[in-house]
């Protein structure tokens, strides 16, 4: 399938889409479909697809031809040209209540990674941070994890439980582990829609995408509300920048919870968006394993 707009970047349609994330060294933008097992991509206007066996919801980059990928039961180092995956570390490979969700690369090398409940069972799921080899559960009690971010200087990491409509920050010390309690950054307790995934640009302002909104708002550091961009699919939820200056912002969207109604309202909901000319994004941080 091919672009059918500016707006619109793949017409594939995800039930879960997630975990957007552009290459920097390959210039290409690589998202999942959770609940599918799905890795997908685009090369040109040729779609690309590989299908884990499993689900699958979040990836840094390590090289040009790797991704570290989070799956429903372990961290794989997948080989692009290959289409193999290699097992690295369990994540709550024992327990099947559970599964991935988001995730990033922090700016230390290391990794950031949530779980969830298949069914959002309250307080199921956690979030690890993978550093050198060694996955650490950094918080519990977690519903949906979500919202996972690094503010440009290193020094903060944000991230959220969808569930409470609150996102927090933490910082961190020298390695990239949190120091001290995380504090509330953004209280959304107000709002129908939920924090999903985010990501800071390089003026260190928050992108968020807000489930059942439609949209991607931008927060200052302090956290008032700057401006959105709206995207005609009302599960809007996982954020990236790229493309070739780095100011074109792409947006992951999900089919889930739509019925009949809302689907044919919404005939682009579940498919890629990318609006250009946005903000200047930061550069994916690279994983190193």
């Amino acid at each position: 399938m091919t672009k059918t707009s500016d707006t619109i970047y793949d017409t594939r349609a995800c039930d879960l889409g997630e975990g957007a994330l552009w290459h920097p060294m390959r210039g290409q933008l690589f998202w999942f479909d959770i609940l599918n097992g799905k890795l997908r991509s685009r090369a040109g206007d040729a779609p690309l697809e590989w299908d884990l066996g499993q689900m699958v919801s979040a990836a840094g980059w390590v090289d040009n031809d790797t991704l570290l990928i989070a799956s429903e039961t372990a961290l794989l180092r997948f080989d692009l040209a290959a289409g193999t995956a290699q097992h690295l570390v369990d994540l709550e490979a024992d327990n099947t209540v559970t599964r991935s969700n988001d995730g990033r690369a922090d700016p230390f090398g290391g990794f950031w990674i949530g779980t969830m409940g298949k069914s959002a069972e309250a307080g199921a799921g956690a979030i690890y941070r993978y550093y050198r080899g060694q996955l650490r559960k950094l918080y519990g009690d977690i519903t949906i994890s979500n919202s996972i971010c690094f503010a440009p200087d290193g020094r903060t990491a944000h991230f959220s439980d969808t569930a409470t409509s609150q996102v927090m920050r933490v910082g961190l010390d020298s390695e990239g582990w949190p120091i001290g309690a995380p504090q509330v950054y953004l209280d959304l307790t107000g709002e129908t829609s939920g924090p999903d995934g985010a990501v800071i640009d390089a003026a260190g302002n928050m992108w968020l995408a807000q489930w059942g909104a439609g949209r991607v708002a931008c927060f200052d550091p302090a956290g008032n509300m700057l401006r959105h961009v709206a995207f005609d699919a009302p599960h809007t939820s996982c954020p990236a920048f790229g493309g070739a200056d780095g100011m074109t912002l792409f947006c992951t969207t999900a089919l889930q919870g739509m019925d009949a109604a809302a689907r044919a309202n919404h005939p682009s909901a579940g498919m890629i968006f990318a609006q250009a000319g946005v903000a200047k994004g930061q550069v994916e941080h690279q994983v190193i394993l």
